[in-house]
């Protein structure tokens, strides 16, 4: 069978396996990204290692590397997934909303980032990885908050319109902002310090990190008369190509001039065009892109690469790794939010509900992966990690949260919350 034959045959098994075990998922009363990555798991070496099947073996004429050029490709269409999946989440940051939230929402995710990023290095030192830049990047993995995930089950309870889900909601959105800042800085001064941390150098970084924010700000100015003009234009989906446009160009320049990691320049073009007067068209149009194949491609990606056979005697280390996930995170926004005046149980909620790591954690794994920042067995142990928070988050807010009256009726009239943030996984 030809490269081309195969890979097509693997797009439709990556396709149909992401959907239908996502739809299981929310059967079973979690949320969609949970069993796209289990799936993926399976599909992998740790389990069923499809790549190894015979319709996916590499013909006599293809040559010994035809397999890795496979998965190779399916990898490319999980980076172009990655970028759009954080151009996505850029368009869905409502910047007023964030202004809004009020200072329990910014601590409780301030707490939210710090013990977990601290928490994390501690635990990669005790385990023997060096703290540069193995141990901050895994504390940096464990700063991630998904919003989706909470946020449906914050639905399900009847419990999104309250002050604790508002307080979770926004926290988690500023919890991102957060965790995108921290990955560019972790990613930035890793490369500059690779022989070792040269303050000089770092402080070139920092200086470039800046001009790039300040000249994608500037930039931003022209999307408006940008997009208009494309819509202008006699051609179908003008404004949507131009928006994509945009974000593959930030992308490029945040990872090519050496400032940010791309996915962070995608995020920023987000943001910018979500500004302007067409960010309801695009939400329109962006997401049946988004979400159709490339983000499939990206979770079972995630599942592919990893291997669970590979942790070893990173078992303990894994196991560790999942409980400091869980505790630092609950305790660091839960404190915070009893200090900034919530009530112990009310704290407790909060800390809860900002448990999962879900894709964005996945994301900032995968990118350390690639670059070259922390091994297959800590990518393998990440990933592990992200199915379990993932997991435990909606029970334990079932626990915390007791079910009010009509809570179901709740589902379909929503709108409080950051736009898009309800929208399920794939």
């Amino acid at each position: 069978m030809s490269h081309f034959l195969q890979l097509l045959l693997l797009l439709a098994l990556v396709v149909v396996a992401a959907k239908l075990s996502g739809a299981l998922a929310n059967r079973l009363g979690q949320p969609a990204v949970f069993g796209e990555i289990l799936v993926g798991l399976v599909l992998g070496p740790t389990v069923l290692d499809v790549l190894s099947w015979p319709a996916f073996a590499p013909s006599v004429d293809a040559g010994p590397d035809a397999g890795a050029s496979l998965l190779s490709v399916v990898r490319d269409l999980a980076d172009i997934g990655v970028v759009l999946l954080m151009f996505v989440a850029g368009l869905e940051t409502d910047v007023v909303e964030l202004r809004r939230v009020g200072k329990v929402a910014f601590w409780s995710a301030f707490g939210g980032v710090a013990l977990p990023m601290v928490g994390g290095a501690i635990t990669a030192v005790a385990f023997g990885f060096p703290l540069y830049w193995d141990g901050i990047f895994i504390g940096a993995i464990l700063t991630a908050t998904s919003v989706s995930i909470s946020a449906q089950t914050l639905i399900e309870l009847g419990a999104l319109r309250s002050r604790v889900g508002s307080t979770i909601l926004g926290a988690a959105v500023i919890d991102d902002v957060m965790g995108i800042v921290v990955l560019s800085l972790v990613v930035a001064f890793a490369r500059a310090s690779a022989g070792g941390v040269d303050m000089a150098q770092i402080g070139v970084v920092a200086l470039r990190i800046t001009a790039f924010f300040v000249a994608a700000v500037v930039l931003g100015r022209a999307f408006t008369p940008l997009l208009r003009w494309a819509s202008s234009l006699e051609v179908s989906q003008g404004v949507l190509a131009a928006a994509l446009v945009l974000a593959f160009i930030y992308s490029w320049a945040a990872e090519y001039l050496g400032a940010v990691a791309a996915i962070t320049g995608a995020y920023v073009a987000g943001v910018l065009i979500a500004q302007t007067e067409f960010k309801k068209k695009l939400d329109a149009g962006i997401h049946p892109v988004t979400y159709s194949m490339f983000v499939p491609a990206f979770f079972i990606s995630i599942g592919l690469q990893a291997n669970g056979r590979e942790l070893g005697d990173r078992i303990v280390f894994t196991t560790v790794l999942v409980v400091v996930a869980i505790l630092t995170k609950a305790i660091g926004c839960g404190l915070c939010a009893r200090l900034c005046g919530f009530t112990a149980k009310e704290s407790v909620r909060v800390g809860v509900g900002m448990i999962s790591r879900g894709e964005v954690g996945l994301i900032v794994a995968g990118y350390g992966l690639a670059n070259g920042l922390i091994g297959r067995d800590v990518f393998s142990a990440s990933v592990i990690m992200v199915l379990a928070t993932t997991m435990v988050t909606p029970p334990l807010l079932r626990l915390v949260i007791p079910r009010r009256p009509g809570a179901e009726a709740v589902v379909e009239e929503t709108v409080v919350g950051p736009p898009g943030a309800f929208e399920p996984s794939s």
